[in-house]
């Protein structure tokens, strides 16, 4: 006995476009999920933010701070003359030592980040002597009434798979930066400015430095922030920059 199936072409090529436009939009996904991804990234484990797609023209402006006290109390006052907000990645042994200049920052309305507590490179440690400098970091911050620093600054900003691991372990997301104002060096005000302005655009954490060996750092943030209220630029804390965007990503060895 012979059986004959009569196939329906319309429904045929129904079915075959119904399949291909699904197709279609599952790789948009995918693709637009890779795109998405935070990194510099361990594949499926913690992950540093860099920078973030945004599209309300915010941009995070972020200061290291590991030694002394006349730079941060210069830059606070020039943030706080403009309305500026910023996030202050402090050393805790820092934090430890001048607990009234934490305090003005918290008071105006500033995020702080940590560096763990000794400013050592953490790449060049042994797990249990990250553990052990995060765990003193937690412990002074604490006591400085900071009782949550969600993000961290690896200190030296050098950082590896191993790290990222420790770090995510202590609640914290590593925070690196897209722009370098390289103030750091001191190469000239103008140099600074420049550093910043022409590469600064929104979704950008841009590195900047208020210990007192930074010393044109204050000088050069006057022209920052001119030239951002120019452009329409605002700065917001990693937190605020950070919520519902997308974040730049790009993977680590």
């Amino acid at each position: 006995m012979k059986f004959f199936y009569i196939l329906d072409g319309k429904k045929i090529k129904k079915w075959l476009l119904i399949i291909s436009i699904a197709f279609v939009t599952a790789s948009i996904f995918y693709i637009q999920q890779l795109a998405s991804e935070s990194v510099f990234s361990t594949d499926l484990g913690p992950k540093a933010i860099y920078k973030v797609e945004n599209k309300k023209n915010e941009l995070a402006l972020t200061f290291d701070i590991s030694w002394g006290e006349t730079n941060a109390l210069t830059v606070l006052n020039v943030l706080k003359k403009h309305g500026v907000k910023a996030t202050f990645f402090l050393s805790a042994s820092w934090a430890e030592r001048h607990p009234r200049i934490v305090k003005k920052i918290v008071e105006d309305g500033h995020e702080i980040g940590s560096m763990g507590y000794e400013y050592k490179n953490y790449t060049e440690l042994e797990r249990g002597k990250i553990i052990r400098d995060l765990a003193q970091a937690k412990k002074v911050f604490d006591t400085l009434g900071i009782k949550h620093t969600p993000f961290l600054r690896a200190p030296t900003g050098n950082f590896n798979k191993n790290v990222l691991k420790v770090v995510h372990s202590f609640g914290h997301t590593v925070v690196h930066w897209s722009v370098d104002s390289k103030d750091w060096l001191n190469p000239g005000v103008h140099a600074i400015v420049e550093n910043v302005t022409k590469n600064a655009r929104s979704g950008d954490i841009i590195l900047l430095h208020a210990s007192d060996s930074a010393k044109q750092t204050a000088s050069a943030l006057e022209q920052i922030i001119i030239w951002m209220k120019k452009e329409g630029y605002k700065s917001v804390p990693i937190s605020d920059l950070v919520n519902n965007a997308h974040i730049k990503s790009k993977e680590i060895k």
